[in-house]
């Protein structure tokens, strides 16, 4: 493995995720480019489904207790292991998650076509999903409960690796640096493809998680 491999996360990782890093003698750098904050949002009309595109959305909404026990009694769509194992964790029954929303998509409109959802997301959202519902004329609605801010950033030091857990991380990194030879480590194809027009130097985790991220790092560099 090279010596002195420079890391950047565009998010905070929690303290076990950053020793894996540490253990390997990287040199390793965090900065949030994206901060999360939850909105008010009014739920006038729950439908009798629910989706949940990510963590956020879960955390979010949960934040209104008074909710919970109603919602509770619907079944779950999610995007991603981890947002459904927060959401069983909270007496939510998941039906169906996928780690990718077009894969959630083509699963809702091909088996539970005649089904009405509430899709929870945030205010910078993927079109794939709802663009796929009203294409098959599903009845939803969508309530927005948080917003994604982003944080630009001038990064001054020498960086080998780049780790992007978003496309919002994405933009807002590129609103003040530039990528040139730098290796990209996504963790996922939607994140990827915000890059694409940037660099060819790109890593997409085998699993969508933070943990395969680091991974995909660990052993890209072994190699070398």
């Amino acid at each position: 493995m090279p010596n002195s491999i420079n890391i950047l996360s565009t998010k905070t990782l929690l303290q076990n995720q950053k020793q894996l890093f540490l253990d390997k003698k990287f040199c390793f750098a965090e900065k949030d480019f994206i901060q999360i904050k939850s909105k008010d949002f009014e739920a006038k009309l729950i439908n009798d489904n629910l989706i949940f595109s990510s963590q956020n959305t879960v955390e979010s909404v949960l934040k209104y207790p008074e909710l919970i026990p109603e919602l509770q009694k619907k079944n779950a769509f999610c995007v991603g292991l981890k947002t459904k194992a927060l959401l069983e964790k909270n007496g939510f029954k998941v039906l169906v998650y996928k780690e990718y929303s077009t894969d959630l998509a083509e699963i809702i409109t091909s088996i539970y076509c005649a089904e009405s959802f509430t899709f929870f997301c945030g205010n910078i959202r993927r079109d794939e999903l709802p663009n796929m519902l009203i294409k098959n004329n599903i009845t939803f609605n969508e309530i927005v409960v948080y917003e994604t801010i982003l944080k630009p950033y001038k990064i001054e030091q020498k960086i080998d690796a780049l780790l992007f857990f978003s496309p919002s991380a994405v933009n807002s990194y590129l609103e003040s640096n530039k990528i040139t030879n730098e290796i990209c480590f996504c963790i996922g194809t939607t994140t990827a493809k915000a890059l694409e027009n940037r660099t060819k130097n790109i890593v997409i985790a085998s699993q969508p998680t933070v943990e395969n991220v680091i991974n995909e790092v660990i052993h890209y560099y072994k190699r070398l």
